[in-house]
C-alpha cells in the first residue's frame, strides 16, 4: 500500500515535461542570457511545481488513495492548490518550446497565435469562463456516484485526475497569470469566492453526520479509522490548508494592488 506507483503515462508525462524544460532553459539562457526569458523565480516555480505532481500522481499518496479519503484530499489538493499555481508562475510552455527544433518552434509559435486557437482560449481562460469550469469540476467529481465510479475504475480516476488539474490550471491562470488581461481587484474576488465555494464544500464533509462514499466504510478501519472520521479528516484538509492558499494569494494580491496604489499616487 505505501509503494510508489509507476503508471507508464505518468511517469512519462513528468519525465518529458522535466527534459523539455531543462533543455529548452539551457538553450534560452544561453542565446538571452541567465535570467532572461524566464526568471531564477519562474525556473524554481515550475521545479516546486514539478515535484508536487510526482508526489501526488507517483508517491504513496496515489495508492493510499484508494484506502483514505483523506488520502485523496490531500492529493486532490496538491494538484489544485499547490502544483496547479507553481506551474502557472513557472510559465513552462515558452520554455518547452525553446527545446524544439527551430523550425518546429516557428511552427508552434504560429499554432499558438492562429486566431483558430487563440480566440477559443481567450474565451475559456477569461476568469468567468475559468471559474465556473473549475468550480463545477470540483463539486461535480465529489457527487457521491461520480466519486464512487472514480474509485472503481482507473480510467475515470485518471479523467478525474486530469479534471481537477487542468481546470486549476486554467483558474489560476486567469487569477494570477494574466496580469495584463484581468484587474488585481477582480482576480481577489475570483480567488475568494473560490476559497467561499471550496471551504464550504470541505465543511459539509467534515460537519456530515453520515458518510458519502461507502468505499471507505471498508477499507478506512483497515489503517485505523472509522470511515466517518476519514471523511472528517479529509473535509479539513478541503477546508482549513486549501482555504488558507487561496487566502494567502489574495492577501499577496492585496499587498501588490495597494503598493501600485502608492505608487501611483506618488508618481
Amino acid at each position: 500500500m505505501l509503494r510508489w506507483t509507476f503508471e507508464p503515462w505518468v511517469v512519462a508525462s513528468l519525465v518529458l515535461s522535466a527534459v523539455l524544460y531543462a533543455v529548452g532553459l539551457r538553450r534560452l539562457w544561453r542565446r538571452a542570457g541567465l535570467g532572461r526569458g524566464a526568471t531564477a523565480l519562474q525556473a524554481t516555480a515550475f521545479a516546486a511545481g514539478w515535484i508536487s505532481l510526482a508526489a501526488a500522481l507517483v508517491s504513496p499518496i496515489d495508492p493510499l488513495g484508494s484506502r483514505l479519503f483523506s488520502a485523496h484530499m490531500l492529493q486532490h489538493e496538491l494538484l489544485m492548490v499547490l502544483a496547479a499555481p507553481l506551474m502557472v508562475v513557472g510559465r513552462p510552455l515558452g520554455v518547452w518550446v525553446w527545446a524544439l527544433p527551430t523550425n518546429w518552434r516557428r511552427v508552434a509559435g504560429g499554432f499558438f497565435h492562429h486566431p483558430a486557437w487563440r480566440n477559443p482560449w481567450l474565451r475559456l481562460t477569461s476568469p468567468p469562463a475559468a471559474w465556473l469550469v473549475h468550480a463545477l469540476a470540483l463539486w461535480l467529481w465529489h457527487l457521491p456516484a461520480l466519486f464512487e465510479a472514480a474509485l472503481s475504475s482507473d480510467t475515470l480516476h485518471s479523467l478525474q485526475h486530469f479534471t481537477f488539474l487542468f481546470t486549476a490550471l486554467l483558474f489560476w491562470w486567469s487569477a494570477i497569470g494574466q496580469v495584463e488581461r484581468v484587474r488585481q481587484g477582480a482576480a481577489m474576488i475570483y480567488l475568494f469566492t473560490t476559497m467561499v465555494h471550496t471551504s464550504a464544500l470541505g465543511a459539509l464533509l467534515t460537519l456530515s453526520p453520515f458518510v458519502w462514499y461507502p468505499t471507505y466504510v471498508y477499507t478506512a478501519p483497515t489503517l485505523g479509522l472509522s470511515a466517518l472520521e476519514d471523511q472528517q479528516l479529509g473535509g479539513l484538509v478541503m477546508w482549513i490548508p486549501a482555504g488558507a492558499a487561496y487566502f494567502v494569494t489574495g492577501l499577496v494580491l492585496a499587498m501588490r494592488w495597494i503598493g501600485f496604489g502608492r505608487e501611483a499616487a506618488a508618481g
